[in-house]
């Protein structure tokens, strides 16, 4: 029989040992493990020392890519450049820009603020704007999220949603430069 990978994930390992302590039981095997060795077992059996092994290789960050096995970083257009400079060191947006390219790709940013599938009220889209901006006009961004098709919102302006909008490869990179900037912060 050829060896196929078979993901599977167990949200919580106590009860999954619990319950295969209690199936072993129900089978009248001799004397089932503890529920501690069933949970080194399951440890062993995932390649790890024990149950304490992998819970902290499970909270580990994974090893870094090699070189040769990261993919090359999309290449960054002027517009996504002027688009990045627009952000101060706190990663607010310090001017709306001038050019509509920038602005686009810079409300791209924004976007990225919101949580998708969650309803937010004027108040918070609000929130969220005016800490994401420092020239202190979160109306504009506000409007320009909706008109852009990143936000929508209801007529009576009571209930706002991100939308699953898809960015351009241009947009893409900037992301990823948005995303790298803010990693190498921390």
């Amino acid at each position: 029989m050829p060896r196929e990978a078979v993901p599977f994930v167990v949200p919580d390992l106590s009860a999954f040992a619990r319950s295969l302590g209690h199936a072993l039981t129900e089978r009248g095997d001799a004397k089932p493990p503890s529920h501690v060795e069933l949970l080194n077992l399951i440890a062993r059996a995932a390649g790890h020392r024990n149950v304490q092994t992998l819970r902290t290789a499970m909270l580990a960050p994974p090893a870094p890519l090699a070189d040769e096995d990261r993919s090359p970083p999309l290449p960054l257009s002027d517009n996504a450049r002027k688009a990045l400079r627009q952000f101060d060191s706190r990663d607010r947006l310090v001017r709306w820009p001038t050019k509509f390219s920038v602005q686009r790709l810079a409300l791209w940013v924004l976007w990225t603020r919101f949580e998708s599938h969650r309803v937010y009220s004027e108040k918070e889209v609000n929130e969220v704007l005016k800490a994401a901006n420092a020239f202190g006009d979160h109306v504009i961004l506000r409007r320009e999220l909706v008109d852009h098709r990143l936000l929508t919102r209801k007529s009576d302006c009571s209930e706002y949603r991100k939308l699953p909008a898809r960015p351009d490869t241009e947009t893409r990179a900037l992301l990823k430069a948005w995303r790298a900037r803010q990693r190498s912060r921390t």
